[in-house]
């Protein structure tokens, strides 16, 4: 990455002040949050995301529009070029692709989700005005190692010396070292449940930082998990100056697709109001433990309902535990899994095996053809549905029914 970088004349020292998000769960809610509050103090900011939903081009985000065509085409072209056909990833040139883009075009910060890990990631290449690590939990141990600390250690990675860490609260052997990393780096943290706290009030949240409170109303994106990553970003945003109606503000018009999202238009809506007109219809791409574990919980704290989740998942992803975590966190519930596949993604878990997984475990589950046919072989009135398992599931589910 650093050969390539030198081959297009470092664009990453070029950029805007960066603000450097790592973490397992909650990193592309925490950018949006952050981003949403910063646009809203009056500042124009750049942010890079991955994966993208249903258009590369959503991964890299220029004054809050997606880059345009030509200008991905330049800056592929460049790097491309500067490349010389030697051996390279895709993320390392889409991410060296991305920095040229940054560079180029003034704003006043750039938010930068890693993509995998930290240490060795292509986008560790900055020295950021502050980083944050969000909640870290197991995924993508093919690569990051089989333990939190393994996991831990490569998030750690992001860590600057003199650079502010925000850091949100963690597994307690997780916390003791990265509070240890951090110390041993120079690195000065302000860690949720401590430095920070964000709750749940009666007006919407209670944020404390610095002996100060905001009263703030409840994020957009749904879920108590989406306070826990409000929180991270507003301590992002008191480090960076903000105001408090900038953060109210921020929290109230953040937009983020398929985190708990309430589906509300397409074919799918449209054949499912006719036919059940009080069901409800929500899409959410986690897809590893933690975020099954999460879902659950926010379903627990909505009216009871029959639930219905319609699922698929990367043969990558530990479906099990997925599974394992919704049925011991929805115990009382009526809970029924309909397994799908995911159009044209090889890497897809089969239905039948997800079926299998899911009674095997006391779930009722059926395997389906497609999103579409599982939703019309639910006949529950007041059905809670949810699409969920895969940001790819999830990004089909958009661009065709959202």
């Amino acid at each position: 990455m650093w050969r390539l970088l030198a081959a297009v004349d470092h664009p990453q020292d070029k950029c805007p002040p960066i603000i450097h998000i790592a973490g397992t769960n909650g990193k592309g809610s925490t950018a949006a949050m952050l981003r949403a509050i910063l646009e809203a103090q009056g500042h124009r900011v750049h942010a890079y995301h991955s994966p993208h939903l249903i258009r590369f081009h959503e991964r890299i985000i220029l004054g809050g529009e997606a880059i345009a065509e030509p200008l991905l085409e330049e800056v592929l072209g460049r790097v491309e070029a500067a490349n010389q056909g030697r051996p390279i990833t895709f993320f390392e040139v889409t991410t060296a692709a991305a920095f040229l883009a940054f560079g180029e075009h003034p704003a006043d910060y750039l938010i930068l989700e890693v993509g995998l890990g930290g240490r060795l990631d292509a986008t560790n290449v900055v020295t950021p005005k502050c980083t944050a690590i969000t909640p870290i939990s197991f995924d993508h141990q093919e690569f990051l190692g089989d333990t939190l600390l393994s996991i831990a250690e490569e998030k750690a990675g992001i860590m600057k010396a003199g650079v502010p860490l925000m850091l949100a609260a963690q597994d307690k052997q997780v916390e003791e070292f990265l509070l240890a990393q951090a110390m041993r780096r120079g690195v000065p943290v302000k860690l949720a449940g401590g430095d920070f706290t964000a709750l749940r009030a009666a007006h919407g949240i209670s944020f404390a930082i610095n002996d100060e409170t905001y009263d703030l109303p409840l994020p957009a994106l749904r879920g108590q998990h989406q306070i826990d990553n409000a929180a991270l970003a507003l301590a992002c945003a008191d480090y960076l100056g903000v105001d408090k109606t900038a953060m109210a503000n921020g929290l109230q018009t953040v937009r983020w697709p398929a985190r708990l999202q309430k589906l509300s238009k397409g074919p799918m809506v449209r054949a499912l109001s006719a036919r059940l007109p009080q069901a409800v219809l929500y899409l959410d791409g986690g897809h590893n433990e933690a975020a099954a574990h999460k879902l659950a919980d926010w379903v627990m704290a909505q009216e009871v309902r029959p639930l219905h989740i319609i699922l698929a998942m990367l043969a990558s992803k530990a479906h099990d535990k997925y599974l394992a975590a919704l049925q011991g966190g929805l115990a009382d519930r009526q809970v029924h899994i309909h397994a799908v596949p995911i159009d044209g993604n090889d890497n897809a878990l089969p239905p039948d095996k997800l079926v299998t997984t899911a009674q095997n475990i006391g779930l009722s589950a059926s395997a389906h053809a497609n999103p579409a046919a599982a939703l019309a072989g639910i006949n529950d009135e007041d059905a809670l549905i949810v699409i969920a398992g895969s940001l790819y599931l999830a990004g089909d589910v958009l661009r065709q029914h959202g």
